[in-house]
């Protein structure tokens, strides 16, 4: 749980399988749960965030490793990537208005 402690969230709730943590701004929350060791995971977490670049700067001024520098991608966002110690990928972006009105949105 201190990984996700050092990328600013505040855990409210805890115990040896399961944390709860409040986002750093408005009223999400975030859960992490400690499932079958011997899974397949093929997720990936997404953040967004409007100040990107300033957020990686700052979490790696705190030692977090990134495996992608922040880039401008194909599908319009500006995306970092970080892995947490269990190897699940976490993607941090801004798409701004693409997010939810993309050129390809569906009329």
């Amino acid at each position: 749980m201190k990984f996700y402690k050092l990328l600013g969230f505040k855990q409210i709730v805890g115990n040896d399988h399961y944390a709860r943590f409040e986002c750093p701004e408005g009223d999400s929350t975030f859960s992490v749960f400690l499932g079958n060791p011997e899974s397949k995971n093929n997720s990936v977490i997404y953040f967004e965030h409007e100040q990107l670049d300033d957020l990686v700067n700052v979490l790696k001024s705190k030692g977090v490793e990134f495996v992608q520098e922040p880039k401008d991608k194909d599908h319009l966002w500006r995306e970092a990537m970080l892995t947490d110690p269990s190897g699940n990928e976490i993607k941090l972006y801004w798409a701004g208005e693409n997010r939810l009105n993309p050129p390809w949105r569906i009329k």
